[in-house]
């Protein structure tokens, strides 16, 4: 399994403090069957992004975890919070913020206030270059409270990461109704972890995994824990709409989301 949102890299932000707890944290992502990690430590005014810093804890972790023999492959990423000052470095240099600085930036949105304005912030990041993935939606309560907004991202091609553990309760009743909400309606692109240490928020997947083949098939699970999330890691585009018989769907024009977006 491939996770692509995880505070692992240590002394970043609210993650792990230190690198023992880095080791722990990526020993039990191996034991659980992770082989994939994007880590993805918060970019926001309290917590600022250095992307050549991060490369530089990222190859120290590399070697720690060769010495160790965990098997885990690492890339670097960015938990991105769509501030003003964050939306314009980003429009100024894609690779700064996005996964291996490959196109796909993980974007946090604030927890109240207007969302109008991140309509054009979407918009302008995809002409850019990027491939916005929004963190966590079912975790917002704004976006609990209405859909609306949610859905006319989705229509645009914001793609769709929800955390593991909502869709397990221990976010709360109203996250994981959310979550099953955006998984019926096959609104989800990517389940991962959004892990800060090996207790209360853990990197494991695969109860998760588990539950989601259990519920709606092995195909599907592997669609949100594997395929998708690889592709993010790698750089690679993922289907644009996937039915459980791998079939792409597109609109009655037959054209896909971004053709009709600019026109073409």
């Amino acid at each position: 399994m491939i996770d692509i949102h995880n505070h692992l890299l240590p002394g970043l932000d609210d993650g792990s403090p230190d690198m023992e707890t880095t080791l722990a944290m990526a020993r039990m992502a191996a034991a659980d069957g992770v082989t994939h990690i994007v880590c993805t430590p918060h970019a926001n005014h309290r917590y600022p992004y250095d992307p050549f810093r991060v490369e530089d804890l990222i190859a120290r972790v590399r070697a720690r975890l060769a010495e160790t023999g965990i098997a885990v492959q690492l890339a670097r990423g960015a938990d991105f919070h769509l501030t003003y000052e964050n939306i314009q470095e980003a429009l100024a240099d894609p690779a700064r913020f996005s996964i291996s600085g490959r196109g796909y930036i993980m974007t946090e949105l604030p927890e109240y206030g207007s969302f109008s304005s991140f309509d054009e912030t979407y918009y302008e990041l995809r002409l850019a270059g990027m491939t916005p993935v929004l963190t966590h939606p079912e975790r917002n309560p704004t976006l609990q409270d209405s859909r609306v907004k949610l859905y006319d991202w989705i229509d645009l091609g914001v793609l769709i990461q929800v955390t593991a553990t909502s869709i397990l309760g221990h976010m709360g009743k109203k996250a994981q109704r959310m979550s099953f909400e955006l998984l019926e309606k096959k609104q989800v692109h990517f389940i991962a972890t959004d892990a800060h240490n090996t207790t209360s928020r853990p990197p494991k997947l695969r109860e998760t995994y588990d539950l989601l083949a259990k519920r709606y098939g092995t195909e599907y699970a592997d669609i949100l824990c594997k395929s998708n999330p690889l592709c993010a890691f790698e750089g690679r585009p993922i289907p644009e709409r996937i039915d459980l018989q791998g079939a792409e769907e597109t609109d009655t024009t037959g054209r896909s989301w971004w053709r009709r977006l600019v026109g073409r």
